[in-house]
């Protein structure tokens, strides 16, 4: 089954020394992030702390200075309002995402 091929190899790079360990919600945050990235979207911390349905706000904000810790994510102030602070994904990020679809395309192949 290619899922469980999918999990197995996904498990297999969380793993890697080179990724810092993440819990189930910094996963869920960082795929939700990629999905609005991927539309070309900006996301302000306010915005992504309602991003999670089944997950508060606090909760959220919390996985985002971890994610940010762990050198996931970076922030960046607003041109024009330096109270608003957008999420920036990283170079590490970037081959987070590039090894996961590494994983998907070897799943299906």
């Amino acid at each position: 089954m290619p899922y469980l091929k999918f999990l197995q190899l996904v498990n297999t790079v969380r793993q890697l020394p080179s990724y810092p360990e993440m819990d189930a919600t910094e996963v869920q945050t960082l795929n939700a992030l990629a999905q609005e990235w991927s539309t070309g979207n900006k996301i302000s911390v306010l915005q992504a702390m309602g991003m999670l349905p089944n997950v508060s706000p606090s909760s959220v904000h919390r996985r985002l200075k971890t994610l940010r810790a762990k050198g996931f994510i970076s922030l960046a102030e607003d041109e024009f309002d330096n109270r608003i602070k957008y999420i920036i994904g990283t170079k590490l990020f970037t081959k987070y995402l590039a090894q996961m679809d590494k994983c998907l395309t070897q799943a299906l192949g």
